[in-house]
C-alpha cells in the first residue's frame, strides 16, 4: 500500500501512535529537558507531504517552533523561553504564535522563516490557543477573566494593527475557549463548559448565537477545514480517551476517525485539500507522554506516522 501525499508516493510506516478532553490537557505541554542522542541533524519527516506544517516540540530542552516542508525540517525559533501554538495567517504570509519571554504568555506574530517576530497582545496571560480571522487583520485568542471569586476563560479579538481587543461573544458568562473562526462564514467553533465536562460549540457571529454541537461533556479542540464544510474535533464518548472524529459545522454527520485502544489521538488540524488531517498520538496521553505527528487519509482512515523526537511534537497546523 501506499499513500499519495505529494506528487509521488510513500510507503505506509507502521504507526506510532492522545488525552483526557478537559482542562488539564487544552493547555500547552510542559517544557520537560530531553536527553538522549537526538540531535538538530535528525530532524527529518518520514514521508513528503504538500503544503507546510509548522508545530512546536521541546526535544531540545524547551517549546520551540518548527516548519515541515517537503521533506525537510527548519527550525523557526531559538531561545531560552517556550514558543508554542503556531497558527498560520489565512494568506501563508504570517505565523501567530505564544510566547513567554517576560513569563506569562502573549500572541507574537512572524514570518515563515522565523524573522520579525512582533508581539500582538500584552496581557500576560497563561492560555495558549488562538486562530485568525479570515481578513488576516486579527486574531480570536483564550484569555482569563477575572471575576470576584475567581477567573474565567473568555474568547477575545485582537486587532493586529492597533492592538485593541474586544469580547468575541457579549455577555456570554460561562467558561469558554480554543476558538477556530471558519474561514468561509461567520462562525466561531469554540470549547465551552457545561455542567459536567467541555464540548464542541459553534457562535454564528451574524445571529448572535451559540449552539453546543455534541453532548455529555466530552469533546474539544474543534477545527474547521479549509472550505468550511467540516469540523474535526476530538472526543472521548466512545472510549473514554481522545480520538479524531468528523461533523458538520450544524453538529450532524458525526464520524469517529480513529479507533485505536492503545493510543490517544489529539490536536487535529485538517490540510488544504481537506483530504487528510495531521494530529498528534501518544500511548500515554498526559503531558509527559512522547507525542509525535501523525497524518490520517480521511478517506482510508489510514495512519502515517510524519515525525516522531524524544520530545513532545505537538499543535501542528497545515497551510
Amino acid at each position: 500500500m501506499q499513500l499519495n501525499i505529494k506528487g509521488g508516493t510513500a510507503v505506509i510506516l507502521i504507526p506510532i501512535l492522545f488525552v483526557s478532553v478537559f482542562l488539564l490537557n487544552m493547555q500547552g505541554k510542559g517544557n520537560n529537558q530531553i536527553t538522549g542522542s537526538f540531535e538538530e541533524k535528525d530532524l527529518q519527516p518520514k514521508l513528503p507531504i504538500e503544503g507546510r506544517i509548522v508545530f512546536q516540540s521541546n526535544f531540545d530542552g524547551d517549546n520551540e517552533i518548527y516548519l515541515i516542508s517537503d521533506t525537510k525540517i527548519q527550525k523557526l525559533t531559538d531561545n531560552s523561553w517556550d514558543d508554542e501554538y503556531p497558527m498560520w495567517s489565512p494568506d501563508g504570509d504570517k505565523i501567530a504564535f505564544m510566547a513567554n519571554p517576560k513569563g506569562n504568555y502573549d500572541i507574537f506574530i512572524m514570518n515563515p522563516d522565523g524573522s520579525e517576530i512582533t508581539p500582538v497582545t500584552s496581557f500576560s496571560s497563561d492560555e495558549k490557543t488562538h486562530s485568525w480571522f479570515p481578513d488576516g487583520k486579527s486574531i480570536a485568542f483564550t484569555r482569563q477573566i477575572k471575576k470576584f471569586l475567581g477567573r474565567k476563560l473568555g474568547l477575545f479579538r485582537v486587532d493586529i494593527d492597533t492592538k485593541n481587543s474586544k469580547k468575541i461573544i457579549p455577555r456570554y458568562t460561562k467558561n469558554h475557549a480554543i476558538p477556530h473562526v471558519s474561514p468561509t462564514d461567520p462562525l466561531v467553533a469554540f470549547t465551552g463548559k457545561r455542567m459536567f465536562g467541555w464540548e464542541v460549540a459553534v457562535y454564528d457571529m451574524r445571529k448572535n448565537e451559540v449552539k453546543f454541537l455534541d453532548e455529555g461533556g466530552k469533546s474539544c479542540r474543534s477545527r474547521f477545514s479549509k472550505d468550511g464544510k467540516k469540523l474535526v474535533y476530538v472526543s472521548t464518548r466512545a472510549d473514554k480517551k481522545g480520538e479524531i472524529w468528523v461533523m458538520n459545522p450544524d453538529g450532524g454527520r458525526k464520524t469517529r476517525l480513529t479507533e485505536r485502544k492503545e493510543t490517544y489521538d489529539y490536536f487535529p488540524c485538517w490540510s488544504p485539500d481537506g483530504k487528510y488531517i495531521a494530529f498528534n498520538s501518544s500511548h500515554q496521553g498526559d503531558h509527559n507522554g512522547d507525542w509525535n505527528l501523525c497524518i490520517l487519509e480521511v478517506a482510508s482512515r489510514k495512519i502515517f506516522l510524519l515525525f516522531d523526537s524524544p520530545g513532545n511534537d505537538v499543535f501542528p497546523d497545515w497551510h
